[in-house]
C-alpha cells in the first residue's frame, strides 16, 4: 500500500489522509465479532461508562491478535513505516476500541482537542503531556454521513499548532488548547475497512451519533522509536519524527 505523492502531499498540508478500503473485509468482521460477544457476553457497568468513553471500550481485546491484526494484518503498518522510515516505530501492542452509540439528545458544539492532555477519566496523570507521533485509526463500521459518531478533523492545524508551541513551548498545552483560529472542522466519513492516518499535532473530536446505529472503531497510537528523546522538539517541528516524508522530501 504504497502512497502516491500525491497522497503524501495531502499528508503534509492537511495533517491527515484517508485510505479506503485499507483492511480486509475478514479482519474487520472478525474484530466487531469479538467486540459484540465481549458486549454480550460482559456488558457495561453505567459507572465505568465515562472510563469507557475516554479510555476503551472491551478492555480484554485491545491486546488481542483480532484487534492488533488490523493494523499488523493489513497495510497499515507498512504506510506507518514508510512515512517515518522503516525500523523507526516502537512496537504497538494496543488498540483503543472506540464506539459511539447513538444519543436522543439534540447535538451540541464539537470541540477540539488533542490527545494526551489530562482529564478525570482519560488515565493521562495530571501535569504530563503523554504526546506521540501518529494517530491510525480503523472504521469498523461504515459512516455514510455527518452526525454519526464521525471522526472531526480541523484541517492543517498540525502546522498552526507546532508553530505556536514553537513561540509559547509544548508545556503551553498544559494550561489548555492554544487560542488560534483554525479552519472549519471536517466530519470524515467511510466504510468499514477504511483507515485514517493523522499527525498527533491534528485537531480533532467525535461528533455527536444522531443516527441508528452504533460507529465502531479502533486506534492505535504510534511513536517513533527515539520519541521519549524528540518528545517536546516534535511538538514545535511537526516533520521531526517522520524521517520517511523528509528523505522523500515531502514538505
Amino acid at each position: 500500500m504504497a502512497l502516491t505523492d500525491e497522497q503524501t502531499q495531502r499528508l503534509v498540508e492537511d495533517g491527515y489522509l484517508q485510505l479506503p478500503g485499507a483492511v480486509p473485509e475478514e479482519r474487520v468482521a472478525a474484530a466487531r465479532r469479538a467486540i459484540n460477544a465481549s458486549l454480550g457476553d460482559r456488558g457495561m457497568a453505567p459507572d465505568e461508562l465515562p472510563t469507557l468513553r475516554s479510555q476503551s471500550y472491551c478492555g480484554e481485546l485491545i491486546r488481542d491478535r483480532v484487534i492488533l491484526d488490523l493494523l499488523y494484518g493489513s497495510g497499515l503498518w507498512g504506510v506507518a513505516e514508510e512515512l517515518v522510515a522503516s525500523d523507526s516505530l516502537q512496537s504497538v501492542d494496543k488498540g483503543q476500541i472506540a464506539l459511539r452509540f447513538p444519543t436522543m439528545a439534540a447535538p451540541g458544539a464539537i470541540r477540539p482537542h488533542l490527545d494526551g492532555m489530562y482529564s478525570p477519566t482519560n488515565g493521562v496523570p495530571k501535569g504530563e503531556i503523554l504526546n506521540y507521533t501518529m494517530l491510525v485509526g480503523v472504521l469498523l463500521s461504515d459512516v455514510p454521513g455527518p452526525g454519526r459518531g464521525n471522526l472531526t478533523v480541523w484541517p492543517g492545524s498540525h502546522r498552526q499548532h507546532a508553530a505556536y508551541f514553537a513561540e509559547h513551548g509544548p508545556q503551553a498545552l498544559l494550561e489548555g488548547m492554544p487560542p488560534i483560529d483554525k479552519a472549519p472542522p471536517v466530519q470524515l466519513v467511510g466504510r468499514a475497512g477504511d483507515a485514517v492516518v493523522c499527525h498527533y499535532l491534528l485537531a480533532h473530536a467525535v461528533a455527536p451519533n444522531v443516527g441508528p446505529d452504533i460507529r465502531y472503531a479502533v486506534y492505535f497510537r504510534l511513536r517513533h522509536a527515539d520519541h521519549d528523546a524528540r518528545k517536546w522538539q516534535s511538538m514545535m517541528d511537526p516533520w521531526t519524527e517522520w524521517d520517511g516524508l523528509r528523505l522523500a522530501g515531502a514538505h
